[in-house]
């Protein structure tokens, strides 16, 4: 049976058929450095790319991923008040009533790990309510 070419997904055909062809690589998976390993990471590329294309995956809001990390990390909001200068700034955060300011992006990414592009997201003001600035 002659090789099928790995060639980019244009349709919903194309990224079933390969999802088909690259489950065949879960079971037992190729030795590094072989032309089967190349075919599974050019297989998974283009599944990724055409995933990241078709179905998007926008970062979390920055308050949702402040929260995140806190129940994950058994953070309370008097460590994120200690963190950001006052438990008042910690509650105005989680509110959405104070928008992050760069300052506090940064020690939430340095001392909590929270990747900068969550903390970062642009947000929109819904009418009528002002964030601090």
């Amino acid at each position: 049976m002659a090789k099928k070419p790995i060639r980019p997904l244009r349709s919903e055909a194309d990224y079933d058929a390969a999802l088909i062809e690259i489950e065949r690589y879960f079971d037992k998976e190729p030795k590094p450095g072989t032309p089967a390993a190349d075919d599974f990471g050019l297989l998974a590329l283009v599944i990724e790319d055409y995933e990241r294309k078709n179905w998007p995956i926008d970062p979390p809001d920055p308050v949702a991923a402040i929260r995140y990390r806190m129940e994950t990390g058994g953070l309370t909001q008097a460590d994120l008040g200690r963190l950001l200068g006052s438990r008042q700034r910690a509650s105005d955060v989680l509110s959405h009533k104070r928008r992050l300011t760069m300052q506090m992006a940064w020690k939430l990414h340095r001392e909590w790990g929270i990747p900068a592009d969550a903390l970062l997201k642009p947000t929109t003001e819904r009418r009528g309510q002002r964030g601090a600035r």
